[in-house]
């Protein structure tokens, strides 16, 4: 089913994994939006075991996929593989949609046959979506400069996204294999094989955990964000023009872990965290090893956070130093 007389049918396709209470606020923020003209099929993917993830996507009429195989990319792909609408749109169970989403995103596509996707703003918040900034990007970029924007640390949320249904097929399913920055992956294929757009809606309450509070996740990505970046910088070098303008851009996509790592060591450091902290230089080493050495001899932030490590007082003192 894809276009009837009457309305546009979209299908929104939801990964989640044993968060039964932001799975249901993430539902309810996408059933807010439907209107006579808008439906959504929401296909909900669940590669988890709470049984209320399922109660949650029945009490919002989505249809209920199980996944075993973990990852998210598995359970978007679940819901990729039955979506019947002429769209697709993601949100992740932990984020919600605003009001103003989808609709803009159709008008462009509408009024230019030619794109196949959509991108939207974010907006960044708390775990209880206290706002955190401004909506971003404040402007949007298309074609070649898209690409390059998107392997020099510019990551269009996927809930901010609208794709052609014909356009998700052709580019084909998420990688199961990443179990990281697989969101990233896809939209650069579809960046890199189709036209795509951009419309400056904010689109999507985009929830951040606390700063230094995901180190392992953060180490497990790191892998995963420099196989997606080689698997498409190293295409479009005519896209950079210099390879030097690779190195920069592989600095400017990594430098949000190595920055991340940073920030954890010195506060660890600062509230006597010794292992905590001496496990967050070994992050930021793994990231950049040469700029870490520099840091650690020259930059007053990581030196302190290092001298905690081993005189506690002295961190404490020297962590805070800008």
């Amino acid at each position: 089913m894809g276009v009837s007389a009457s309305f546009t049918l979209v299908s929104v396709i939801v990964p989640t994994r044993d968060r039964p209470a932001l799975l249901r606020q993430a539902l309810a923020s996408i059933r807010a939006i439907e209107t006579d003209a808008l439906k959504l099929e929401i296909l909900v993917g669940d590669n988890g075991k709470d049984a209320a993830s399922r109660a949650a996507a029945e009490e919002f009429g989505a249809i209920y996929l199980p996944v075993e195989r973990a990852g998210a990319g598995a359970a978007r792909n679940a819901g990729l593989k039955v979506a019947s609408g002429e769209f697709i749109a993601f949100l992740d169970d932990d984020d919600v949609w605003l009001p103003e989403n989808i609709a803009n995103h159709l008008v462009q596509m509408r009024a230019r046959p030619e794109l196949d996707a959509v991108f939207g703003q974010i907006v960044t918040t708390d775990m209880e979506l206290t706002p955190a900034g401004q909506p971003w990007p404040e402007a949007g970029v298309e074609g070649d400069k898209l690409v390059q924007a998107m392997l020099s640390g510019y990551y269009p949320q996927l809930g901010a996204t609208t794709v052609r249904a014909s356009a998700a097929k052709a580019v084909g399913l998420f990688d199961e294999s990443l179990l990281g920055d697989q969101d990233w992956d896809w939209q650069l294929r579809i960046a890199r094989r189709r036209k795509t757009g951009f419309t400056p809606t904010p689109s999507v309450l985009f929830r951040q955990r606390p700063a230094g509070s995901f180190d392992k996740l953060r180490l497990m990505r790191l892998g995963f964000a420099r196989k997606v970046f080689l698997r498409h910088a190293l295409p479009e070098r005519g896209v950079f023009g210099h390879p030097l303008a690779i190195v920069k851009s592989y600095t400017l996509t990594m430098r949000q872990y190595f920055d991340y790592f940073v920030d954890a060591a010195v506060t660890r450091s600062a509230e006597g965290d010794r292992g905590g902290a001496l496990a967050a230089i070994g992050g930021a080493f793994r990231v950049f090893p040469g700029r870490t050495i520099f840091h650690l001899a020259l930059k007053p932030r990581l030196r302190g956070a290092a001298l905690g490590v081993l005189t506690p007082w002295t961190g404490k003192r020297s962590a805070g130093a800008v």
